[in-house]
């Protein structure tokens, strides 16, 4: 929908700012859905809205990083393609399953999930640059189930999906870290375009909104990953926890309320 409710201008500085840090954050260290989805939520739009707008603005601003990727030839396709093809699969019915749940569990969740994916965005170590030793065979079978299963998680939430699967193919599938950093982005555009569709089939996506969120997302990435920032988490930990803090506040008002 266009226009699912009111569209303010209060609510429409807290998302493109908000969506602007995330990008950023995303350009220097990923786990910008981690400022993207709160940002939604603060704005005031209901949590099911919150998480399909931000998958337009997410699909968005991933696929100009995508694309870098795929010009600079850092994708493995031959475990891209069909991890692309499971990721699809995964976030539908992620994204099903999110909107079958009631609105009011889903932030309940959230207090939950949203500090574990940051714990784990905060706390990722550097990664290895070169691959590791380890039969085709189950290397594949790694990297299609990880797709599968984190695709599943994007679809339902989506917060750390990028960290979620840089981890599983740099440390579980041996994959050096560029031509991990290229399927990432790929199979985060796959997930985050089926979840898109799903939620759009269903009325979920303020799309006045989100478009407007994904001009600031793509500024957001093209500066982040732009500048050469030193100790770059000293950034991104401030801004990640002032803003699940609020949120943590927000939801917590409304539950008792």
């Amino acid at each position: 929908m266009l226009f699912p409710m009111e569209l303010t201008l209060k609510m429409a500085l807290i998302v493109v700012v908000g969506v602007f840090f995330a990008g950023f954050v995303d350009g220097i260290a990923g786990g910008g859905g981690l400022i993207s989805v709160p940002a939604y939520l603060l704005a005031g739009l209901p949590a099911h809205l919150a998480l399909g707008t931000n998958k337009l603005s997410s699909c968005i601003g991933t696929s100009v990083s995508t694309a870098r990727y795929i010009r600079s030839g850092y994708i493995n396709w031959r475990l891209g393609i069909p991890s692309a093809a499971l990721a699809l699969l995964g976030a539908h019915l992620g994204t099903r399953l999110q909107l079958a749940v009631d609105e009011r569990y889903i932030k309940g969740m959230l207090l939950l999930v949203l500090p574990l994916a940051a714990a784990v965005v905060l706390r990722k170590r550097a990664l290895p640059e070169e691959g590791g030793e380890i039969a085709p065979r189950h290397q594949a079978a790694i990297v299609l189930l990880a797709s599968l299963l984190i695709g599943t998680y994007d679809g339902f939430y989506g917060p750390g999906t990028g960290s979620f699967l840089l981890l599983a193919y740099c440390a579980l599938g041996k994959l050096d870290l560029r031509t991990a950093s290229g399927n990432v982005k790929l199979v985060n555009l796959s997930s985050n375009f089926s979840a898109l569709l799903t939620s759009l089939a269903n009325g979920k996506v303020f799309l006045a909104l989100g478009l407007l969120a994904a001009v600031t997302s793509i500024a957001g990435h093209y500066l982040g990953s732009g500048l050469a920032i030193k100790d770059g988490a000293k950034v991104v930990r401030p801004v990640i926890l002032t803003v699940l803090a609020l949120l943590a506040v927000k939801i917590l008002m409304e539950l008792i309320g």
